[in-house]
């Protein structure tokens, strides 16, 4: 079983002066990267932009400190972005921290259930799905920052198909300046990691933050900034109790589940993505603990849900980070930052802010991956990737994983049912056959049926159409295919087993499988029909049905 230690306990046995030269390197790299995007995904999530700082320093510290990876880099990601400006829209600050907490006691109780390796019965088509979608939902809400529209509503903006309709109603308010920061900024992003040399390993997004800072500033240019927006502070983050109460727990419960699952399975597909870069193996169960421990830490100290970041933990690897040092590195030197630097986030304009929202929805989509999965996939995998694309754009997450994970199990049992065959066996002359020698002699009062596949209630009907004649004594069912049987496949198989009494026919079962026989064993069906009358080989059930 795997053990419940932190990578980073396991690491140090073996750590070398070098290794720590490369890792603190690493892990100041990787700072840099993270500021203006930990300030991008909380002002996307409606939060002030310090809270992505203190989510990546406190949430990325804990995570690095008590993970299963040995690389993995924690902070606020985009797929956090529209749940948690959902939940701050509805139940406030207050709401997101209970939230936060409430997702991190249940990651920590995932982790001591050994339930990591459950994420692996979520689908590949309902990931891609719902990333894609968060993608997308991520470019419509920074279209009016990049455009410079001012939009003006009674209410907030929360849903994404209200923010796309207040783009076309309002798009009269363009601004051009705005724009011009903005396509400034998102080609600095597009083409500073194509130059040669060491200017490509410089981020692209503090290129794109500082041109554009110095645009806006330098040529007095109308446009919103951080600071004309938000009241910014760079006070160390304190420990802060939200007003607790049942209604709000009631409230935010499900987004809790949520947060808990996604930070589950972006964390651990972070954590599969980063074995095969540095040829390592995560423990899954203690990640699981970590993230949790990190986000009831990120809520106490007023941040935002942190999972493992993909394009961080990546960065990391690539210079050098091999150890959870580089991790807690990272989150010191965001620490440092946030006291000296972050008044001057005031002058970052939002167009740039937009602008890198813009790549990180297009690096989180992966176009190619959903355009190739739509045109090679089974039509029922087609259909579960665009449901829940369509419903994460369209509602939310929540309605999109549910409906996604229910139409992928409907689809399965429907694979599954089709493949699953009752047949009885052809009686030929050996005349008639060219083949004969190779088939079985079977008496004319006995009548063999052939069960393959699962037998589970989506096609456990299939044995209520075995068809009992009254001329024949016995029926053999050779169930050497059967890997499985379930309550409802029992249920029907005690039907059948009644009618063959009704009618004085004799049940022979051939080559029951390990699982079949437990269930039948436990049930009381092998004590019922007769330990005799199970037979290993379909010779000896033939030889037993001649006896009887």
């Amino acid at each position: 079983m795997e053990k419940l230690k932190p990578k980073l306990f396991s690491v140090m046995k073996t750590y070398t002066r070098e290794q720590f030269v490369k890792d603190v390197v690493a892990g100041i790299i990787v700072a840099i990267i993270a500021l203006p995007l930990s300030i991008a995904l909380a002002l996307a999530s409606g939060v002030t932009p310090e809270k992505g700082i203190y989510t990546a320093i406190t949430a990325g510290f804990v995570i690095s400190f008590l993970g299963g990876s040995r690389v993995q880099i924690a902070g606020p990601t985009a797929a956090f972005a529209t749940i948690v400006a959902g939940i701050v829209a509805k139940n406030g600050m207050d709401g997101l921290i209970i939230a936060t907490l409430l997702a991190g006691v249940i990651l920590i109780l995932m982790g001591l259930l050994r339930l990591g390796n459950l994420i692996k019965f979520i689908p590949y088509t309902i990931t891609t799905g719902f990333t894609s979608g968060i993608a997308v939902t991520i470019f419509i809400g920074q279209i009016k920052d990049f455009l410079g529209l001012s939009i003006v509503t009674d209410e907030p903006l929360i849903e994404t198909m209200d923010k796309l309709k207040a783009v076309f109603v309002f798009i009269g308010t363009l601004n051009v300046q705005a724009l011009l920061v903005g396509v400034l900024s998102l080609a600095i992003l597009i083409f500073w990691p194509m130059l040669p040399g060491f200017l490509k390993r410089i981020p692209a997004s503090l290129i794109a933050v500082i041109a554009g800072s110095a645009a806006v500033a330098g040529l007095h240019l109308n446009v919103n900034t951080i600071g004309d927006l938000y009241e910014i502070s760079n006070k160390l983050p304190a420990i802060s109790l939200p007003a607790f109460s049942l209604t709000t727990v009631q409230n935010v419960l499900p987004d809790a589940f949520t947060i808990a699952i996604l930070a589950a399975i972006e964390s651990l597909l972070s954590c599969v993505v980063a074995d095969s870069m540095v040829n390592s193996r995560h423990r899954s169960n203690m990640e699981l603990i970590a993230q949790g421990a990190g986000n009831i830490t990120s809520a106490l100290f007023g941040g935002i849900p942190a999972t493992g970041a993909i394009a961080r933990t990546a960065a990391n690897i690539k210079n050098g980070g091999r150890t959870p040092i580089a991790g807690m590195v990272h989150s010191v030197v965001l620490l440092l930052i946030l006291v000296v630097l972050m008044p001057y986030a005031a002058l970052i304009p939002m167009p740039v802010i937009a602008a890198i929202l813009f790549m990180v929805a297009y690096n989180m989509c992966d176009i190619k991956t959903f355009v190739n999965l739509c045109k090679t996939s089974p039509k029922s995998d087609i259909i579960v990737l665009v449901s829940t694309f369509v419903l994460t754009v369209v509602f939310d997450l929540v309605v999109a994983i549910e409906v996604g994970i229910l139409l992928a199990a409907i689809l399965f049992m429907k694979r599954m049912s089709d493949v699953t065959e009752v047949e009885g066996w052809k009686y030929v002359d050996e005349d008639d056959d060219a083949d004969s020698l190779a088939l079985r002699v079977v008496p004319d009062h006995i009548t063999v049926y052939e069960i393959s596949g699962p037998l589970f209630f989506g096609a456990a009907d299939k044995i209520l159409k075995i068809t009992l004649d009254e001329k024949r004594r016995c029926l053999v069912l050779r169930m050497r295919s059967v890997s499985a049987i379930d309550a409802t496949a029992m249920h029907n198989l005690e039907k059948l087993y009644e009618d063959c009494q009704k009618k004085g026919i004799q049940l022979i079962f051939s080559h029951v499988n390990e699982q079949p026989w437990r269930v039948m064993e436990k049930n009381g069906f092998i004590e019922k029909v007769g330990a005799d009358n199970f037979c290993a080989h379909i010779d000896d059930a033939l030889k037993r049905a001649e006896q009887l």
